[in-house]
């Protein structure tokens, strides 16, 4: 966004929760820089630098604050397609993509040049790609160093970092103290089996409402939730490996964050898990653009966020098993499907014993061995279909591929339709515009019959629809 520095300066003398995130304020007398909402004394305004991006107020020079930790400031969502490419390429630097490629692989994997890629990239956060890489390891490796008792060397290599010797000069160089020091000025903790996390986001958030919606479309030994706990296994691949553990997600006691424990056998992939746990509980979201947007319908209940997905071939299953069944149906359906042809994992939970499978695995499937557990041939043949076109690198169902061309793609495969199409663009694309226009909810809610007019009403609530929808199911709950 622009930078005013009145208003910047304003939001910070008021420490308002709004614009956290947003920008982050570089102290000239100190050599540190702040979150908007830092507690520590308001400097003078002529000491007042403001930033896009962390990584930007890094490359100025600052080093980040101890106390405000702006490593917990809570992400951005972007709508708009420069902010929106922008965005998806630091998604993909989240997931380490840019360990064994490059900005050019990071270009050709989002369809662009390297140099537009370059120049979006700068103009949105401030920051080249790869300096906005080493920014998030380094702010990873900080916060692991702080909140867990993970050793330095496998604090380096969970951050990114292939040498301990690159990680210990870098981080020395940026924040003008060793691994060590910080570890030395913080609090002592046990080695744990698991490791706690806090992923902060922008309030309010109805944390009820979204573990109910999960709670009813959970995957029987995929998916828990308890007592306001949402527990899953996770099972992902990276550079070449597989690592297989868990995760258990709550809202922390102050309402702000939602604390993350995951097994330690995950510490290897801690950035991978993290967005992607960011994108179930859509913690990127801005509730204001969204009830903006929304106006009367979203009045009601503002905390509504639109939940994701923790992998994309799992919620396209679950799209497809879902066509024209109750949510238990196929909630039955997809446990079924889960127990058959997905791989164990060992759990603290018993409710949890098995990965979803991959979609390497099903693609080597015929429809038949599918379809024995109950479900209609045709979806059968579309779950296979969906799974071969991802295996063989055709189809990328997360919210960095293009939308339009997945979309497309998605329409192409026999046995999924509009309605599919939209509900995994709500999902596991993140794409805050979809709308299944022809859902029996959304018609209901909306007192229509006709799909075409349901779309046409939809109109004044983009580029957030897949919110409106969202709204118009819970309105259904209450009715």
């Amino acid at each position: 966004m622009p930078l005013d520095p009145q208003r910047c300066y304003q939001a910070l003398k008021t420490h308002d929760a709004r614009f956290d995130g947003r920008f982050f304020v570089g102290v000239s007398s100190t050599g540190i820089y702040c979150r908007p909402v830092c507690g520590g004394r308001t400097p003078k305004p002529a000491n007042c630098s403001f930033y896009p991006s962390a990584a930007a107020a890094e490359a100025a020079g600052y080093r980040p604050c101890l106390r405000c930790r702006p490593e917990l400031a809570p992400g951005n969502a972007a709508v708009d397609a420069n902010a929106r490419l922008a965005h998806a390429a630091a998604g993909l630097i989240e997931d380490d993509l840019l360990v064994d490629g490059g900005v050019s692989d990071l270009a050709q994997r989002l369809s662009v040049s390297d140099r537009h890629l370059r120049r979006v990239f700068r103009a949105e956060l401030g920051v080249t790609p790869v300096q906005f890489t080493q920014t998030q390891r380094l702010l990873l490796a900080k916060r692991l160093l702080t909140d867990t008792a993970l050793p330095v060397t496998e604090v380096a290599l969970a951050s990114g970092f292939g040498s301990l010797r690159r990680f210990n000069a870098l981080f020395r160089a940026r924040y003008r103290l060793s691994p060590s020091d910080l570890r030395r000025h913080t609090a002592e903790h046990e080695a744990p089996d698991a490791l706690e996390l806090a992923l902060r986001f922008r309030p309010p958030l109805d944390w009820t409402a979204l573990l109910a919606f999960l709670a009813r479309r959970t995957v029987a030994g995929v998916e828990h939730v308890d007592d306001g706990v949402y527990l899953r296994t996770v099972r992902v691949e990276h550079n070449g490996a597989v690592y297989a553990g868990w995760i258990a997600a709550r809202l922390a006691a102050d309402g702000a964050a939602v604390c993350i424990a995951l097994s330690a056998s995950l510490s290897r992939v801690i950035p991978l898990v993290l967005t992607r746990v960011k994108r179930v509980f859509d913690l990127a979201c801005d509730p204001e653009q969204v009830a903006a947007a929304l106006g009367a319908l979203g009045a009601r209940n503002p905390g509504l966020r639109l939940p994701g997905a923790f992998d994309g071939f799992e919620a396209a299953v679950r799209g497809i098993l879902g066509q024209q069944v109750t949510v238990k149906s196929a909630h039955t359906l997809a446990g079924r499907f889960a127990a058959a042809f997905g791989e164990p994992v060992a759990s603290f939970h018993p409710a949890l014993s098995v990965a979803f499978p991959a979609p390497q695995r099903i693609a080597a499937l015929e429809p038949a061995q599918i379809a024995v557990l109950g479900v209609i041939r045709t979806r059968a043949s579309a779950i296979v279909g969906i799974a071969r076109e991802i295996a063989q690198g055709r189809l990328r169902l997360e919210p960095t591929a293009d939308v339009g061309a997945t979309l497309t793609a998605l329409r192409a495969i026999p046995g999924i339709g509009e309605w599919t199409a939209q509900y995994i663009a709500m999902r596991a694309l993140a794409w805050p515009d979809a709308f299944p226009h022809t859902d029996y909810g959304v018609l209901k809610a909306l007192n229509e019959t006709d799909p075409r007019h349901a779309l046409r009403r939809a109109e004044a609530w983009r580029p957030w629809r897949a919110y409106a929808v969202m709204h118009l199911w819970k309105s259904l709950e209450s009715a």
